[in-house]
């Protein structure tokens, strides 16, 4: 049984809002708000700057939260990301999640120009600094929330530790499990799940090898695939039926639902669902507005 939160059960991950203009994200956003979806996942991937984006769509919005899912911690040093994180929690209280991450070590060495060091005495060294950060303005009325993302146990331990949870990314419900049994009862859990409303297997599977590829190359979900008990069988040829089948739910909308309801049942507070659009689609809005009713509240 999943906790209540005021993450809301169900969010909306997406890249699809740097692809439109700002006003037209922000238009987006307040559809994603009546529509009855608790959080907007935005990333950090060579797009706009998402704390800055954070800031635009909160503001064209008024229930709506938004996380970030992730802030690479190699983008900004500790002091400049606390000052970011405290301005938005103070100016929209309770709104705002910074959800932070080591990123990959290409991404890392080809955009940061950065060296890639170990990724948890990283992020618990950037943590210890971040709280060790002088913010002089105006704090924020209500705690300010950050949550890592965080796959592997050391990681998870981490994130139990030094902020308030995990926003996993490209796993599975027994992942999700295991999470919150590493993580204990009083921390947010917060997955992503892709999602492709295609019946027709082969289409769907089509589908969801062309958003999976990327993620095969980097080592980081690689390993923790393998920590899923997918093989070197499953990772080949663009990824076998059956990893394709654990990592990106397909069907109708009530199948997608079960697949969400899964991740709750297993000890997710809140879904944040990513609609792999079919091809030549930028924004899946037709899909988000089926789920809406569909996906569980």
């Amino acid at each position: 049984m999943s906790r209540p939160t005021d993450l809301g059960r169900v969010g909306i991950w997406t890249f699809a809002l740097n692809l439109v203009p700002s006003t037209r994200a922000g238009e987006l956003a307040r559809r994603l708000e009546e529509l009855g979806y608790g959080t907007l996942w935005i990333p950090d991937a060579l797009a706009r700057d998402p704390l800055v984006q954070a800031a635009l769509l909160l503001s064209a919005t008024e229930t709506l939260r938004v996380g970030t899912g992730i802030v690479s911690i190699y983008g900004r040093d500790a002091a400049t990301m606390t000052a970011g994180w405290r301005t938005l929690s103070e100016a929209f209280p309770g709104r705002f999640v910074l959800g932070l991450g080591v990123s990959h070590a290409p991404m890392v060495e080809g955009l940061f120009q950065r060296d890639y060091a170990p990724p948890v005495a990283t992020m618990r060294g950037y943590l210890e600094r971040m709280d060790a950060a002088p913010f002089m303005g105006v704090p924020p009325p209500e705690p300010s929330r950050r949550v890592l993302a965080a796959l592997g146990p050391r990681m998870l331990a981490l994130a139990a530790e030094k902020t308030d949870g995990a926003h996993p990314y490209n796993v599975t419900p027994e992942h999700t499990a295991s999470a919150r049994e590493q993580l204990g009862a009083a921390k947010i859990l917060a997955p992503e799940q892709a999602v492709v409303l295609e019946s027709d297997p082969a289409e769907a599977r089509r589908i969801g090898r062309a958003h999976l590829a990327i993620y095969l190359s980097l080592p980081n979900y690689v390993n923790n695939l393998r920590r899923l008990g997918f093989t070197d069988e499953d990772l080949a040829g663009g990824g076998s039926d059956r990893l394709v089948d654990g990592i990106v739910a397909w069907g109708d909308a009530t199948a997608i639902a079960a697949r969400v309801r899964a991740h709750l049942d297993a000890g997710a507070d809140h879904v944040a669902v990513q609609v792999v659009a079919p091809d030549g689609q930028t924004v899946p809005l037709r899909q988000w507005e089926t789920l809406a009713d569909a996906l569980p509240r």
